[in-house]
């Protein structure tokens, strides 16, 4: 039995604990944060998800929404989360580490050669990742592409050798950031988002790696000049709610709440890579230059990405069992689809 076996097991019994001697009649109201502008389309999707979950649990199910940082980042909500000021929030998925380190095994760098190679990982280790949260004490709901993370920055990079001249931002509490550009022979620099745009102003940053959408939604793509288009890392992000938070919520309650918020994100998931399609074209459109590496550069990032990755698993950052089973369900999606090429021949 592998982690993931047992997880789902515990994560049942952790169910059944929550609902045991709950009343349909308890009322709940979740107070919920973001660091995402409220203007954004899965915020009005959000918003009017959580309406309709309060009008069919007739009132006994509501939200209270805060977006564009009005509680703060994702480390200061999960702060307010752990005092019970929230109950929870839309978050980055490698501000969850301490809940199960191991959902940072998406965010593992230039391992994803395609969008379907992300599409059939995830297919057989999503429900994975959600028990492991469910276990360690958040609820989480259906998790949602972000999208790969490109390197933006105000001096054009196309090498190993450029990235180590920059002075390169990271999430507050991100080790895999941290671990991969400390690889690079970089010192990190973290901030917290609603520092980072200063810090491109005021030139104590000169990089980011951040989806495109997340660079035109924050603006800081008018801080910098050059994108190398590379897709370093797979980011996606939650909503998941405090375990504690549900108690005295009916099971039929919860299935109703889980429907609804599963469904949400479930579109937006699918919606959120066109959308990065999109605005790398938008990044492109506005002036930013667009740097393809060398290929004959490319072993070298590859080999900086597999060091970053065995760093994490010796530093106990990251499982190696959760590496070898991500490893493994790799290794079977590309020899299915070398067979499939080889038989369409």
């Amino acid at each position: 039995m592998n982690t993931f076996d047992l997880l789902r097991k515990t994560s049942g019994f952790v169910l059944l604990l929550w609902f045991a001697g709950a009343s349909s009649s308890h009322a709940k109201t979740f107070k919920l944060a973001t660091i995402a502008p409220g203007f954004l389309e899965w915020m009005q999707q959000l918003r009017t998800s959580t309406k309709q979950i309060e009008q069919i649990t007739d009132g006994r199910i509501k939200f209270r929404i805060y977006p564009g940082g009005a509680m703060g980042d994702d480390v200061t909500v999960l702060r307010k989360i752990r005092i019970g000021q929230l109950q929870g929030g839309v978050l980055a998925a490698g501000s969850l580490t301490r809940f199960f380190p191991d959902l940072q095994i998406y965010n593992l760098p230039l391992t994803f050669k395609s969008f379907e190679e992300v599409d059939y990982i995830r297919k057989h280790m999503d429900q994975g990742i959600v028990d492991g949260l469910q276990v360690g004490g958040m609820v989480s709901f259906h998790l949602t592409e972000t999208g790969f993370a490109y390197l933006l920055s105000k001096e054009p990079v196309k090498s190993v050798e450029d990235v180590r001249k920059l002075k390169a931002w990271i999430p507050d509490g991100d080790p895999i950031a941290a671990e991969l550009i400390k690889t690079f022979g970089v010192s990190p620099i973290p901030l917290s988002i609603p520092d980072v745009l200063p810090g491109l102003q005021t030139g104590i940053i000169n990089a980011v790696a951040v989806p495109p959408v997340v660079a035109l939604a924050l603006q800081w793509h008018n801080h910098v000049d050059y994108m190398l288009d590379l897709p370093l890392i797979y980011v996606y992000s939650m909503l998941a709610l405090d375990s504690k938070s549900l108690r005295g919520v009916s099971e039929e309650d919860f299935l109703l709440v889980k429907a609804s918020l599963d469904k949400v994100f479930r579109e937006v998931d699918s919606s959120n890579r066109q959308d990065n399609r999109d605005a790398f074209q938008a990044l492109r459109s506005q002036g930013i230059k667009v740097i393809k590496p060398d290929e004959k550069d490319l072993p070298a990032w590859e080999i900086i990405a597999k060091k970053s990755i065995e760093d994490l698993v010796r530093s106990g950052e990251i499982s190696a069992e959760i590496v070898g089973i991500f490893q493994n369900h790799l290794i079977q999606y590309r020899n299915e689809d070398r067979a499939d090429e080889t038989s369409a021949e």
